[in-house]
Protein backbone atom coordinates (compact mmCIF):
# COMPACT_ATOMS: atom_id res chain seq x y z
CA UNK A 1 0.00 0.00 0.00
CA UNK A 2 1.07 3.49 -0.49
CA UNK A 3 2.50 4.82 2.33
CA UNK A 4 2.32 8.45 1.36
CA UNK A 5 -1.69 7.98 1.33
CA UNK A 6 -3.76 9.94 4.45
CA UNK A 7 -7.07 10.03 5.49
CA UNK A 8 -8.76 13.43 7.24
CA UNK A 9 -11.83 13.09 8.58
CA UNK A 10 -13.56 16.79 10.31
CA UNK A 11 -16.96 17.43 11.68
CA UNK A 12 -19.09 19.68 10.49
CA UNK A 13 -17.61 22.74 12.19
CA UNK A 14 -19.80 26.26 13.51
CA UNK A 15 -17.36 28.70 14.88
CA UNK A 16 -18.25 31.94 16.72
CA UNK A 17 -19.42 34.10 19.39
CA UNK A 18 -23.11 32.67 20.70
CA UNK A 19 -22.89 29.48 18.23
CA UNK A 20 -24.51 27.59 21.09
CA UNK A 21 -27.08 28.98 20.56
CA UNK A 22 -27.89 27.09 17.19
CA UNK A 23 -28.74 23.96 19.28
CA UNK A 24 -32.28 23.97 18.46
CA UNK A 25 -31.87 24.33 14.80
CA UNK A 26 -29.57 21.39 14.28
CA UNK A 27 -32.35 19.76 16.98
CA UNK A 28 -35.35 20.20 14.12
CA UNK A 29 -32.72 19.35 11.20
CA UNK A 30 -32.07 15.87 12.64
CA UNK A 31 -35.47 15.37 13.13
CA UNK A 32 -34.89 15.11 17.31
CA UNK A 33 -38.16 14.65 19.27
CA UNK A 34 -35.61 13.26 22.44
CA UNK A 35 -32.03 14.14 22.87
CA UNK A 36 -29.72 13.36 25.91
CA UNK A 37 -27.78 16.04 27.34
CA UNK A 38 -24.35 14.92 28.88
CA UNK A 39 -22.66 17.06 30.95
CA UNK A 40 -21.10 17.28 34.68
CA UNK A 41 -22.74 18.17 37.75
CA UNK A 42 -20.44 21.75 37.51
CA UNK A 43 -21.39 22.86 34.03
CA UNK A 44 -25.36 22.95 34.99
CA UNK A 45 -24.46 25.75 37.51
CA UNK A 46 -23.64 28.29 34.17
CA UNK A 47 -25.93 31.15 32.72
CA UNK A 48 -24.53 29.81 29.20
CA UNK A 49 -25.60 25.68 29.80
CA UNK A 50 -28.94 27.61 30.87
CA UNK A 51 -28.81 29.54 27.63
CA UNK A 52 -28.55 26.17 25.65
CA UNK A 53 -31.69 24.38 27.60
CA UNK A 54 -33.51 27.07 26.68
CA UNK A 55 -33.17 27.36 23.32
CA UNK A 56 -33.52 23.25 23.20
CA UNK A 57 -37.23 23.98 24.81
CA UNK A 58 -38.23 25.70 21.70
CA UNK A 59 -38.14 22.52 20.16
CA UNK A 60 -38.36 20.00 22.62
CA UNK A 61 -39.48 19.66 26.27
CA UNK A 62 -38.95 16.14 26.38
CA UNK A 63 -35.04 15.51 26.55
CA UNK A 64 -33.57 13.85 29.13
CA UNK A 65 -29.75 14.81 31.21
CA UNK A 66 -27.18 12.85 32.20
CA UNK A 67 -24.64 14.70 34.19
CA UNK A 68 -23.19 11.43 36.45
CA UNK A 69 -19.35 12.17 34.41
CA UNK A 70 -16.01 12.49 35.85
CA UNK A 71 -12.91 13.85 35.59
CA UNK A 72 -11.46 11.11 33.72
CA UNK A 73 -14.81 9.25 31.91
CA UNK A 74 -15.26 5.58 33.20
CA UNK A 75 -16.44 2.60 31.61
CA UNK A 76 -19.21 2.09 34.06
CA UNK A 77 -20.23 5.58 33.62
CA UNK A 78 -20.83 5.33 29.10
CA UNK A 79 -22.66 2.09 30.33
CA UNK A 80 -25.27 4.04 32.41
CA UNK A 81 -25.25 6.51 30.37
CA UNK A 82 -26.12 4.03 27.23
CA UNK A 83 -28.94 2.72 29.22
CA UNK A 84 -30.32 6.05 30.24
CA UNK A 85 -30.00 6.53 26.32
CA UNK A 86 -32.32 3.12 25.61
CA UNK A 87 -34.74 3.31 28.14
CA UNK A 88 -35.40 7.13 27.39
CA UNK A 89 -36.00 6.19 23.71
CA UNK A 90 -33.76 9.10 23.64
CA UNK A 91 -32.82 10.19 19.69
CA UNK A 92 -29.49 12.09 19.93
CA UNK A 93 -26.70 13.15 21.79
CA UNK A 94 -25.70 16.85 23.29
CA UNK A 95 -22.63 16.70 24.98
CA UNK A 96 -21.66 19.77 26.54
CA UNK A 97 -18.25 20.45 28.85
CA UNK A 98 -15.30 19.79 28.27
CA UNK A 99 -13.14 16.34 27.31
CA UNK A 100 -14.58 14.17 29.74
CA UNK A 101 -19.12 14.61 28.99
CA UNK A 102 -17.94 14.72 25.28
CA UNK A 103 -15.76 11.13 25.79
CA UNK A 104 -18.39 9.90 27.57
CA UNK A 105 -20.99 10.88 25.46
CA UNK A 106 -18.99 9.12 22.62
CA UNK A 107 -19.10 5.88 24.75
CA UNK A 108 -22.45 6.40 25.04
CA UNK A 109 -23.03 6.25 21.27
CA UNK A 110 -21.16 3.43 20.72
CA UNK A 111 -22.46 1.05 22.95
CA UNK A 112 -26.68 2.74 22.42
CA UNK A 113 -25.82 1.47 18.86
CA UNK A 114 -23.49 -1.50 18.82
CA UNK A 115 -24.25 -3.39 22.16
CA UNK A 116 -21.70 -5.22 24.47
CA UNK A 117 -19.51 -2.96 26.80
CA UNK A 118 -17.59 0.03 25.97
CA UNK A 119 -13.91 -1.22 26.61
CA UNK A 120 -14.73 -4.12 24.00
CA UNK A 121 -14.11 -1.24 21.68
CA UNK A 122 -10.86 -0.37 22.50
CA UNK A 123 -8.34 0.13 19.72
CA UNK A 124 -8.21 1.20 15.71
CA UNK A 125 -11.68 0.93 14.00
CA UNK A 126 -13.46 -1.52 16.09
CA UNK A 127 -16.74 0.05 15.89
CA UNK A 128 -19.14 -1.69 12.96
CA UNK A 129 -22.36 0.76 13.07
CA UNK A 130 -22.44 4.53 13.70
CA UNK A 131 -23.94 5.56 16.62
CA UNK A 132 -26.31 8.12 16.96
CA UNK A 133 -26.40 11.57 16.08
CA UNK A 134 -23.83 13.61 18.15
CA UNK A 135 -23.41 17.18 18.83
CA UNK A 136 -20.71 18.77 20.91
CA UNK A 137 -20.30 21.94 22.72
CA UNK A 138 -17.34 22.18 23.91
CA UNK A 139 -16.40 24.54 27.16
CA UNK A 140 -12.42 24.19 27.38
CA UNK A 141 -9.79 25.34 24.53
CA UNK A 142 -7.75 21.86 24.70
CA UNK A 143 -9.25 18.44 24.63
CA UNK A 144 -10.93 18.65 20.65
CA UNK A 145 -12.84 15.73 21.50
CA UNK A 146 -15.71 18.29 19.36
CA UNK A 147 -13.73 17.25 16.55
CA UNK A 148 -11.63 14.05 16.87
CA UNK A 149 -11.83 10.27 16.19
CA UNK A 150 -10.60 9.63 19.43
CA UNK A 151 -12.30 8.45 22.96
CA UNK A 152 -10.52 8.00 26.03
CA UNK A 153 -12.52 5.91 28.62
CA UNK A 154 -11.15 4.80 31.90
CA UNK A 155 -10.54 1.08 32.63
CA UNK A 156 -11.95 0.87 36.21
CA UNK A 157 -10.42 -2.20 36.75
CA UNK A 158 -7.07 -1.86 35.77
CA UNK A 159 -7.19 1.86 36.32
CA UNK A 160 -5.94 1.99 32.61
CA UNK A 161 -7.20 4.90 30.65
CA UNK A 162 -7.91 2.97 26.97
CA UNK A 163 -8.18 5.17 23.49
CA UNK A 164 -11.16 4.16 21.09
CA UNK A 165 -10.09 5.22 17.87
CA UNK A 166 -12.37 5.23 14.46
CA UNK A 167 -14.22 8.30 12.24
CA UNK A 168 -17.19 6.49 13.80
CA UNK A 169 -16.93 8.62 17.17
CA UNK A 170 -16.42 11.75 14.98
CA UNK A 171 -19.19 14.25 15.99
CA UNK A 172 -21.87 14.99 13.90
CA UNK A 173 -21.55 18.68 14.55
CA UNK A 174 -19.32 20.98 16.92
CA UNK A 175 -20.34 24.44 18.00
CA UNK A 176 -17.95 26.03 19.31
CA UNK A 177 -18.18 29.02 21.11
CA UNK A 178 -15.91 31.36 23.22
CA UNK A 179 -18.43 32.57 25.79
CA UNK A 180 -18.17 29.29 27.83
CA UNK A 181 -14.46 29.68 28.15
CA UNK A 182 -14.91 32.68 30.15
CA UNK A 183 -16.15 30.49 32.86
CA UNK A 184 -13.30 28.38 32.64
CA UNK A 185 -10.70 29.06 36.20
CA UNK A 186 -6.83 29.73 35.99
CA UNK A 187 -6.13 25.84 36.14
CA UNK A 188 -8.64 24.53 33.94
CA UNK A 189 -7.52 27.09 31.40
CA UNK A 190 -4.00 26.39 31.83
CA UNK A 191 -3.98 22.70 31.62
CA UNK A 192 -6.45 22.27 29.05
CA UNK A 193 -4.15 24.89 27.18
CA UNK A 194 -1.13 22.95 27.60
CA UNK A 195 -3.05 19.83 26.22
CA UNK A 196 -4.02 21.40 23.27
CA UNK A 197 0.09 22.40 22.78
CA UNK A 198 0.67 19.45 22.80
CA UNK A 199 -1.77 18.17 20.40
CA UNK A 200 -0.20 20.15 18.54
CA UNK A 201 3.30 19.55 18.67
CA UNK A 202 2.83 15.52 18.82
CA UNK A 203 0.66 15.58 15.41
CA UNK A 204 3.64 17.73 13.71
CA UNK A 205 6.04 15.11 14.14
CA UNK A 206 3.86 12.08 14.38
CA UNK A 207 4.95 9.58 11.67
CA UNK A 208 1.41 9.48 10.54
CA UNK A 209 1.34 13.18 9.75
CA UNK A 210 0.38 15.18 6.22
CA UNK A 211 0.03 18.46 4.63
CA UNK A 212 -3.24 18.34 6.26
CA UNK A 213 -2.42 18.15 9.70
CA UNK A 214 1.10 20.16 9.51
CA UNK A 215 -0.79 23.25 8.70
CA UNK A 216 -3.45 23.46 11.67
CA UNK A 217 -0.84 22.22 13.75
CA UNK A 218 2.00 24.80 13.58
CA UNK A 219 -1.33 27.79 13.39
CA UNK A 220 -2.38 25.85 16.71
CA UNK A 221 1.38 26.07 17.87
CA UNK A 222 1.70 29.91 17.09
CA UNK A 223 -1.69 31.35 18.96
CA UNK A 224 -1.21 29.15 21.81
CA UNK A 225 2.29 30.24 22.14
CA UNK A 226 0.77 34.30 21.88
CA UNK A 227 -2.27 34.09 24.04
CA UNK A 228 -1.79 30.93 26.46
CA UNK A 229 -0.46 33.26 29.67
CA UNK A 230 -2.71 35.89 28.83
CA UNK A 231 -5.74 33.45 29.00
CA UNK A 232 -4.82 32.74 32.37
CA UNK A 233 -5.45 36.16 33.73
CA UNK A 234 -8.16 36.73 36.25
CA UNK A 235 -8.96 39.81 33.73
CA UNK A 236 -9.39 37.58 30.57
CA UNK A 237 -10.96 38.85 27.90
CA UNK A 238 -13.11 37.31 24.76
CA UNK A 239 -10.95 38.07 22.15
CA UNK A 240 -8.18 35.85 23.83
CA UNK A 241 -10.36 32.97 24.61
CA UNK A 242 -11.50 33.44 20.83
CA UNK A 243 -8.09 32.73 19.96
CA UNK A 244 -7.49 30.03 22.15
CA UNK A 245 -10.87 28.42 21.06
CA UNK A 246 -9.00 28.40 17.25
CA UNK A 247 -6.09 26.80 18.81
CA UNK A 248 -7.76 24.42 20.30
CA UNK A 249 -9.81 23.54 16.92
CA UNK A 250 -6.63 23.26 14.75
CA UNK A 251 -4.95 21.58 16.81
CA UNK A 252 -8.06 19.03 17.02
CA UNK A 253 -7.89 18.78 13.37
CA UNK A 254 -4.68 17.61 13.21
CA UNK A 255 -4.15 15.31 15.58
CA UNK A 256 -7.04 13.29 15.18
CA UNK A 257 -5.64 13.03 11.43
CA UNK A 258 -2.12 12.37 12.70
CA UNK A 259 -2.07 10.67 15.83
CA UNK A 260 0.04 11.95 18.87
CA UNK A 261 3.21 10.11 20.50
CA UNK A 262 4.83 9.61 23.71
CA UNK A 263 3.56 12.24 26.06
CA UNK A 264 -0.01 10.92 25.65
CA UNK A 265 0.83 7.54 25.79
CA UNK A 266 2.37 8.36 29.07
CA UNK A 267 -0.10 10.87 29.64
CA UNK A 268 -2.99 8.00 29.58
CA UNK A 269 -0.89 5.87 32.00
CA UNK A 270 -0.22 8.32 34.38
CA UNK A 271 -3.73 9.81 34.39
CA UNK A 272 -5.31 6.24 34.62
CA UNK A 273 -3.44 4.73 37.31
CA UNK A 274 -3.45 7.99 39.45
CA UNK A 275 -6.58 9.65 38.06
CA UNK A 276 -4.95 12.88 37.41
CA UNK A 277 -5.94 15.75 35.19
CA UNK A 278 -4.76 15.03 31.79
CA UNK A 279 -3.70 18.48 30.74
CA UNK A 280 -1.33 18.71 33.74
CA UNK A 281 0.02 15.25 32.85
CA UNK A 282 1.16 16.58 29.41
CA UNK A 283 2.17 19.13 30.78
CA UNK A 284 4.74 17.92 32.92
CA UNK A 285 6.27 15.36 29.90
CA UNK A 286 5.97 17.18 27.28
CA UNK A 287 10.00 19.06 27.61
CA UNK A 288 11.30 15.21 28.57
CA UNK A 289 9.67 13.67 25.51
CA UNK A 290 10.67 16.46 23.35
CA UNK A 291 14.04 15.82 24.80
CA UNK A 292 14.48 12.19 23.69
CA UNK A 293 12.35 13.07 20.55
CA UNK A 294 14.27 15.92 19.08
CA UNK A 295 17.48 14.14 17.25
CA UNK A 296 14.72 11.99 14.96
CA UNK A 297 12.90 15.04 13.63
CA UNK A 298 15.53 18.34 14.34
CA UNK A 299 13.57 19.94 10.92
CA UNK A 300 10.53 19.67 12.89
CA UNK A 301 11.14 20.75 16.16
CA UNK A 302 12.87 23.46 14.06
CA UNK A 303 9.60 24.72 12.29
CA UNK A 304 7.59 24.40 15.98
CA UNK A 305 10.66 26.62 17.62
CA UNK A 306 9.71 29.27 15.42
CA UNK A 307 6.32 29.58 15.75
CA UNK A 308 6.94 29.64 19.45
CA UNK A 309 9.06 32.80 18.78
CA UNK A 310 12.60 30.81 18.93
CA UNK A 311 15.76 32.08 16.77
CA UNK A 312 16.45 29.36 14.91
CA UNK A 313 19.39 31.03 12.74
CA UNK A 314 22.07 28.49 15.13
CA UNK A 315 20.87 25.03 14.74
CA UNK A 316 22.92 24.14 17.64
CA UNK A 317 20.91 26.33 20.05
CA UNK A 318 17.34 25.11 18.79
CA UNK A 319 16.85 22.25 21.21
CA UNK A 320 17.80 24.02 24.25
CA UNK A 321 15.72 26.96 23.80
CA UNK A 322 12.57 24.95 22.66
CA UNK A 323 12.53 22.80 25.94
CA UNK A 324 13.31 26.35 27.77
CA UNK A 325 10.45 27.71 26.09
CA UNK A 326 8.00 24.99 27.23
CA UNK A 327 9.07 25.14 30.07
CA UNK A 328 8.79 28.43 30.89
CA UNK A 329 5.43 28.53 29.40
CA UNK A 330 4.48 25.96 31.57
CA UNK A 331 5.73 27.57 34.88
CA UNK A 332 4.07 30.84 33.82
CA UNK A 333 0.49 29.41 33.63
CA UNK A 334 1.25 28.00 37.10
CA UNK A 335 1.42 24.04 36.27
CA UNK A 336 4.55 22.61 38.38
CA UNK A 337 7.22 20.31 37.33
CA UNK A 338 6.61 16.91 39.48
CA UNK A 339 3.52 14.77 40.91
CA UNK A 340 3.59 14.09 44.26
CA UNK A 341 2.93 10.06 44.78
CA UNK A 342 2.47 7.91 48.46
CA UNK A 343 3.18 3.86 48.58
CA UNK A 344 5.13 1.63 46.67
CA UNK A 345 7.08 3.22 44.07
CA UNK A 346 8.69 0.10 42.46
CA UNK A 347 5.14 -1.63 41.51
CA UNK A 348 3.75 1.71 40.46
CA UNK A 349 6.55 2.08 37.78
CA UNK A 350 6.26 -0.94 36.36
CA UNK A 351 2.62 -0.70 35.95
CA UNK A 352 3.31 2.96 34.12
CA UNK A 353 5.54 1.61 31.92
CA UNK A 354 4.01 -1.26 30.81
CA UNK A 355 0.58 0.89 29.87
CA UNK A 356 2.63 3.27 28.84
CA UNK A 357 4.32 1.13 26.24
CA UNK A 358 0.83 -0.77 25.01
CA UNK A 359 -0.81 2.49 24.61
CA UNK A 360 -1.70 3.24 21.02
CA UNK A 361 0.05 6.79 20.48
CA UNK A 362 3.39 5.27 20.76
CA UNK A 363 3.06 3.84 17.85
CA UNK A 364 2.84 7.05 15.96
CA UNK A 365 5.81 8.55 18.44
CA UNK A 366 8.75 10.07 15.99
CA UNK A 367 11.16 7.80 17.94
CA UNK A 368 10.90 4.00 19.45
CA UNK A 369 10.96 4.52 23.24
CA UNK A 370 12.29 1.99 25.09
CA UNK A 371 11.01 0.89 28.54
CA UNK A 372 14.20 2.34 30.47
CA UNK A 373 13.45 5.86 28.71
CA UNK A 374 9.90 5.54 29.47
CA UNK A 375 10.70 4.95 33.64
CA UNK A 376 13.61 7.47 33.34
CA UNK A 377 10.91 9.63 32.39
CA UNK A 378 8.19 8.85 34.83
CA UNK A 379 11.34 8.95 38.11
CA UNK A 380 11.71 12.32 37.19
CA UNK A 381 8.96 13.54 37.98
CA UNK A 382 7.21 11.53 40.10
CA UNK A 383 8.16 12.41 43.79
CA UNK A 384 7.38 11.02 47.24
CA UNK A 385 5.13 13.18 49.20
CA UNK A 386 6.45 14.60 52.59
Amino acid sequence: MNKELRKFVVPEIIVGEDSRLLIGRYLSHFSSKKPLIVTDQNIREFQWFEDILNEIEKFTNAYSIFDGVSENPKDYEAMLGAEVFLSGDCDLIVAIGGGSPMDCAKGIAIVATNGGHILDYEGVDEIKLPGPPLVCIPSTAGTSADVSQFAIICDSNELIKKAIISKKVVPDLALIDPVPLMTMDQNLVACTGMDALTHAIEAYVSNAQSNLTDIHALEAIKLINENLEKAVKEEKDLETMKKLMLASLYAGIAFSNASLGAVHGMAHSLGGLLDLPHGECNSILLEHVINLNYDSVPKRYSDISEKMGIDIKNPETIKKNLLERIRNLRENVGIRSFIEISGSKEDLFTMLVENALEDPCMITNPKDLSAAEVRNIYEGILQEKR
